[in-house]
């Protein structure tokens, strides 16, 4: 069985924060290990680790706020049904992709899901997991393929806010813009 490890850090694009991840690709799974120090007006880190099935359809998420004994636990069946502690989620249905607003890594997921060709664009709805209240809400969102394994343009369907992210060629986020930079 071959595995492939890679260990990204991304760094706040104003700000100290920094984030040090560890993927793995492996036969029939992907897995991400990571740690976030977030800055702010109110400072804290975060531990979480996601699963995904080959198919980069996210099936576990789990977070831990450090220092503070909370934890949220997601899981998703592979079909877009997810549950959170155990208990059930409906108002998440059909939706495969979590993102974490302290992490550019969940940018990948749909990206590497949908596996997008340039000029390409695909409307999606995220399990959005916002910090450090750790609140999970569905989340409209669209990516556009500008230019095949280089860059996407990220949107926000339920505002105006859109971002260019440069990609490299794993899908893994190198800058997003006013957020994140790859230290």
């Amino acid at each position: 069985m071959s595995e492939d490890v890679k260990i990204i850090r991304w760094r706040e694009w104003d700000g100290p924060g920094l984030e040090h991840l560890v993927l793995q690709e492996r036969a029939g799974e992907v897995s991400a290990d990571s740690v976030a120090v977030c800055s702010g007006q109110t400072p804290f880190a975060v531990r979480y680790r996601i699963a995904c099935d080959v198919g980069w359809h996210a099936r576990r998420v789990v977070v831990d706020m450090i220092g503070s004994g909370r934890t949220l636990v997601l899981a998703a069946d592979g079909d877009g049904r997810w549950t959170r502690d155990g208990l059930p989620m409906p108002e998440l249905d059909g939706i495969f992709d979590p993102d974490l607003t302290i992490t550019p890594f969940t940018n990948t997921l749909p990206i590497r899901r949908l596996q997008l060709s340039a000029g390409q664009s695909a409307e999606i709805t995220t399990a959005f997991i916002d910090f450090p209240a750790l609140t999970v809400v569905a989340n409209p969102q669209r990516y556009t393929c500008l230019e095949e394994g280089r860059r996407y343009l990220y949107e926000s369907r339920a505002s105006d806010f859109r971002r260019e992210l440069e990609i490299d060629r794993n899908g893994l986020v190198v800058d997003y813009p006013d957020f994140w930079r790859r230290g």
